[in-house]
C-alpha cells in the first residue's frame, strides 16, 4: 500500500466507524461538511447545532453530527460527501459555496441544509426554468446587499489624490466571486470610483495578488464574499496595515478579524438560520414547507480600533465589535 493512502484510509474508518454505531441505535446522523478552516466561518457550525439543541437536538444524546473539514481540498472535500451519502446520513448540513456544490452534484435525495452559500443560481446550479435541486434547502444570499457595503467605502474614505481607487480580489474558479466581482465593477461605475479587481486561484496566492494589488496605489480594499478571501485574510490584513490602506467588506464576520466596517450577514445567526430548518425536518420527517431562505439577519458593524488607526468617522447607525 502506497504511503498517501493511509490518510484517506484512516478517514473512511472513522468515518465507517461512527456513523455506523448511530444507524444501530437509531439515532439521526447529520453530515456536516465544511470545506476549509476559517474562524469566521466555524461560527456559522456553532450557529447551526445550537438551534438544533434548542429544539431538543443534543449531539451525542439524542442525535449525531459527524463533522468533517475538507481543509481547502477538493478530493478531500469529494471523499467525504460520498462517504455520508454512502452511509445515508438523515441529512447533510453544508457550510459554504463548494460543500453545497458538491453535495447536490452527488445526491438528489438526501436532504441538504445549506449556509454561507449563495442563491442556487449563483452557484449555477438552477435548471433551465431558474429552479435549484429540489433537496436543497437552508439559508441562502444573493447579491443585493453588496451594493450597501461597496457603497459604504466613498462615505468613509477621501482619495490620496484624485478619484477614489478601490481594490479586491476575487477567486476566478468560483462562480458566485465572480458574480459579484461584476456586479461591483458596476457598481463603481456608478459611484464615479476605481475599482482594479485581480484574479487568483487559490488562497495560497493571496499574498503575491495582494501585494500586485497594493502597488497600484488603492486607497481601500473591499473583502468580497470569497471563500479565498476568507481563508487568508490575516495574509491580506497584514499587507493592507503595511501599506496602510483600510479594509471595507460584506461579511460582518471580518469586522473582528480587523476590517474597518461591514454591512453583511452574521455568520452565527445564518447557521442558526439553518439549524431550525433541519429541526423541523427532523421533527416532521418531511420537507414539505421547506425551502432556501435568504438570510434574515444583517448587521452594520465596525471595529474600534481600525478605525482609529486610519482616522475614520462611523456613522452612528454602525454596531462597534468586541
Amino acid at each position: 500500500m502506497k504511503l498517501k493512502a493511509l490518510p484517506f484510509l484512516f478517514l473512511t474508518i472513522v468515518l465507517f466507524a461512527s456513523c455506523h454505531n448511530a444507524a444501530k441505535n437509531n439515532v439521526p446522523v447529520v453530515g456536516f461538511v465544511d470545506a476549509f478552516e476559517d474562524a469566521t466561518i466555524a461560527q456559522a457550525r456553532t450557529g447551526f447545532t445550537d438551534a438544533l439543541q434548542k429544539n431538543g437536538y443534543i449531539d451525542k444524546q439524542n442525535i449525531k453530527i459527524e463533522y468533517r473539514n475538507a481543509q481547502g481540498d477538493i478530493p478531500t472535500l469529494t471523499q467525504i460527501v460520498n462517504y455520508f451519502i454512502g452511509e445515508k446520513v438523515d441529512l447533510l448540513a453544508t457550510c459554504t459555496t463548494l460543500s453545497t456544490i458538491t453535495a447536490a452534484q452527488k445526491t438528489k435525495t438526501i436532504p441538504i441544509f445549506k449556509m454561507v452559500a449563495p442563491t442556487a443560481k449563483l452557484m449555477k446550479l438552477d435548471d433551465v426554468n431558474g429552479n435549484g435541486p429540489a433537496n436543497v434547502f437552508g439559508v441562502e444570499e444573493d447579491l443585493n446587499y453588496i451594493d450597501t457595503s461597496f457603497s459604504i467605502i466613498p462615505k468613509m474614505v477621501k482619495p490620496k489624490s484624485g478619484k477614489l481607487v478601490i481594490g479586491m480580489i476575487y477567486n476566478q474558479s468560483e462562480p458566485q466571486s465572480v458574480d459579484a466581482m461584476n456586479r461591483i465593477k458596476g457598481l463603481a461605475n456608478k459611484l464615479d470610483v476605481t475599482l482594479i479587481a485581480q484574479p487568483l486561484n487559490s488562497s495560497a496566492d493571496a499574498e503575491l495578488v495582494t501585494k500586485s494589488l497594493l502597488n497600484n496605489h488603492i486607497d481601500a480594499f473591499f473583502a468580497n464574499p470569497d471563500n479565498s478571501v476568507f481563508a487568508s485574510f490575516e495574509t491580506i490584513l497584514k499587507n493592507c496595515n503595511a501599506s496602510n490602506v483600510p479594509i471595507f467588506t460584506s461579511e460582518a464576520g471580518l469586522v473582528q478579524r480587523g476590517a474597518v466596517a461591514a454591512y453583511g450577514a452574521d455568520i452565527y445567526q445564518w447557521g442558526y438560520q439553518a439549524g431550525e430548518q433541519a429541526a423541523q425536518y427532523l421533527k416532521t420527517h418531511t420537507t414539505d414547507g421547506l425551502k432556501p431562505e435568504m438570510v434574515k439577519v444583517r448587521k452594520r458593524v465596525y471595529n474600534p480600533v481600525s478605525a482609529k488607526k486610519y482616522y475614520i468617522t462611523v456613522p452612528s447607525s454602525f454596531e462597534a465589535v468586541k
